[in-house]
Formats: structure tokens, C-alpha cells, sequence
């Protein structure tokens, strides 16, 4: 242990709020105070980005009609996953996917235009701005947990018609719908898991030294 350690309760804090955030797709009636979301979403800020390049943009939905308009938006591509699952359509039809009527805030997180100007760590792997996005999304998740609210990413739905619908410019992409809000109890385990969908794999079939390994 290094003198920059936390102390043993603050670190503990830390892999707490990593053990138990969940992907929440169920909320409860509730609000999030304008406080507390500032500091989610200072959180979020806070992420480190590729060439410091901070490529993450929130997008605050605030009338009901564009939330409803996401949701069918959801809803379309959901459909569509579904007959693209082949066998397991009416098994994933039966699985909750999203809270965007529910959650007491629905944020979209995007990538702005412009990226291609940053060259710093983008040269070769120009995706790093969508993985730096990722560590903000992931800063919000953990201190939302933290917070006691839950969080849910939802991913189905055509980027382009989203990046119309909220009136991005030209070259901006959307990445990630975002519900946000009280729940009445945190999942025990990731909610993919409990519906049986599938089961978590244990790090040991993951981690390879000097060199990949089939297994």
C-alpha cells in the first residue's frame, strides 16, 4: 500500500459503488435535485479523455413530447432486435430493456462534431473519443450509485434518426440514452443474469499474460 492510498473505509467506499452499480431499467416516483445532478454530472466531467479532448456532450430532455418521442424511437429498434434474435425473439420481447418514461431524468450523451481535429491518441485508434465518452458515462454510473439513484444506459435505437430528433449538427453522434432516478431496491445482480439472458464470465477467462490464449 502506497502513502496516496485512501484510507481502508474510503477505499472500501470506492469498490462498493463498483460491486453494486447495476444497469437499472426499473424506477421508482421520485426526483433528482438540480444539486445533486450538477454533481453527477460534474462527475462526469471529470472523466479522462484521450488528448484531453473532453469529447462527451449531454443533452437534458426536459419536455415530455421528446421523451416520448425517444421512446417510440427505442421502441422501434427494440422490434427490431427482436426479430433479429431469431430464436430467442419472444424470449428477449418478455425482458425489460429501458425506463426512458419512467426515470425522473433522461440525459443523451453524444459525441460533437469536430473530432477529427484531434489527432493527440486518435491517430491510429480514432475510437477513443467514444471510449473517452464511455469513462464519463461510467463516472456518472458510479456516482449516481453512490448517490443511491440508479442508472441505465439504453443503446437501441438508429442514431441517426436520435441525432435528428435532437437536432445535432451535422457530424455529431449520439451514444447513449441515459435514465436516471430513484428506484425502489438495486438489482443483486445484473438484471441479464437474473432474467437467466446469460451469465457473467469470471475474470480468469479474460486476463492473458504476454500473449492471447485460447481457452
Amino acid at each position: 500500500m502506497t502513502r496516496h492510498a485512501f484510507d481502508p473505509q474510503e477505499r472500501d467506499a470506492v469498490y462498493r459503488a463498483i460491486r453494486e452499480r447495476r444497469d437499472m431499467r426499473h424506477f421508482a416516483a421520485g426526483e433528482v435535485p438540480e444539486e445533486q445532478l450538477q454533481r453527477l454530472l460534474q462527475a462526469a466531467h471529470q472523466a479522462p479523455s484521450v488528448g484531453l479532448m473532453q469529447p462527451w456532450r449531454f443533452v437534458r430532455i426536459s419536455r415530455q413530447a421528446l421523451r416520448e418521442s425517444i421512446h417510440q424511437l427505442v421502441e422501434q429498434e427494440r422490434l427490431e432486435t427482436a426479430r433479429a434474435l431469431g430464436e430467442r425473439e419472444d424470449e428477449f420481447m418478455r425482458l425489460k430493456v429501458e425506463g426512458v418514461l419512467s426515470c425522473a431524468e433522461l440525459l443523451v450523451a453524444a459525441l460533437p462534431p469536430g473530432r477529427e481535429a484531434h489527432v493527440f491518441g486518435r491517430r491510429t485508434m480514432p475510437d477513443m473519443d467514444l471510449a473517452s465518452v464511455a469513462c464519463a458515462i461510467q463516472n456518472l454510473w458510479l456516482a449516481a450509485r453512490a448517490e443511491g439513484l440508479g442508472l441505465g444506459w439504453v443503446s437501441l435505437f438508429d442514431p441517426q434518426a436520435l441525432a435528428d430528433l435532437l437536432a445535432l449538427p451535422a457530424g455529431a453522434r449520439p451514444v447513449a440514452v441515459l435514465c436516471l432516478g430513484p428506484v425502489d431496491a438495486f438489482y443483486s445482480r445484473p438484471m441479464l443474469e437474473q432474467e437467466h439472458w446469460t451469465e457473467a464470465r469470471p475474470l480468469d477467462d479474460m486476463l492473458f499474460t504476454d500473449q492471447w490464449e485460447e481457452r
